[in-house]
């Protein structure tokens, strides 16, 4: 619900974190297993879309978390935290290396949902570990054609993102592979007081970056045209901050980009973004 009149002083927003890190662990912990936006399930997925994700009706989008999360999870795999209507994600954060160079970079996942129901209704270990299986974005049969379509969120937060900047990445498996594809084009911009800010998904190659694979996982993950993408958003949506620098902790490394950060060696915390980062509304509006 868009209520202007919610408002959390600084003191109690200090005092949400530290208790929402002890009681729900955060939106993403950084020792958290690696597979980005549920790669590990591709080889028991059929690519081909579902026939019912092109022709699904094509209402409104609204979720305002009044009644929970609505599918949406928090970091890696968790929860969501969600208090009185709004969703909460706090650092530290999963550092993502799915997508490290010879990919575009490293990214932190703050939250993400699901938009078609075979990817959680697979029986497998990753799904088997998920605090639920459900997306409302699925389940209400919303269009996964995202072309042109207008994304609204409602947002606050306050920390130092370093130089990540708050974007939309959108995952889909094409004929080709699955992309993962970031707005970079078009940043949202973390307001300390509530802020209603409008993206819009247009198929133009210049808003879009494509965040490819890290070196051992070119099997997985790729590139196609982003036209491709928007107009079968197959997998989930996902809001990332993106890039994260990532700066080995005391150990020397020749190339950080072949072992796997935080699995294979640990990660100079200083270096990454730390804050909170509240969602009041997500929208996605569809065009005529």
């Amino acid at each position: 619900m868009m209520n202007n009149g919610r408002w959390i002083g600084t003191s109690l927003l200090v005092g949400s974190l530290g208790v929402l890190a002890i009681l729900l662990g955060g939106c993403g912990p950084t020792t958290e297993a690696p597979a980005t936006s549920s790669a590990a399930q591709n080889t028991e997925l059929d690519s081909k879309p579902a026939p019912d994700t092109l022709t699904a009706t094509r209402p409104t989008y609204i979720e305002t978390f009044d009644d929970g999360p609505g599918g949406w999870y928090g970091g890696r795999k968790f929860e969501l935290p969600v208090w009185d209507g709004v969703a909460y994600c706090f650092g530290p954060w999963w550092t993502d290396a799915n997508h490290a160079p010879p990919g575009a970079g490293y990214l932190h996942m703050l939250l993400w949902a699901y938009t078609v129901k075979k990817h959680y209704q697979v029986d497998s270990a990753y799904n088997r570990a998920l605090p639920y299986r459900h997306s409302r974005f699925a389940e209400e049969g919303y269009s996964t054609n995202l072309t042109n379509a207008k994304l609204t969120v409602r947002l606050r937060g306050h920390g130092d993102f370093k130089e990540a900047e708050l974007l939309l990445l959108v995952q889909a498996q094409t004929d080709k592979t699955t992309v993962n594809s970031a707005l970079t084009g078009q940043p949202f911009t973390i307001t300390r007081e509530w802020s209603e800010q409008t993206v819009t998904l247009a198929p133009d190659p210049a808003q879009w970056t494509c965040l490819g694979a890290r070196h051992d996982m070119q099997d997985e993950y790729g590139c196609d045209d982003i036209d491709k993408v928007l107009a079968d958003v197959n997998f989930d949506i996902i809001f990332i901050l993106f890039p994260v620098k990532v700066v080995p902790a005391g150990v020397d490394i020749d190339d950080i980009n072949i072992p796997r950060a935080v699995n294979d060696y640990p990660v100079d915390q200083q270096y990454l973004p730390k804050g909170l980062i509240m969602f009041d509304t997500v929208k996605i509006e569809y065009p005529d």
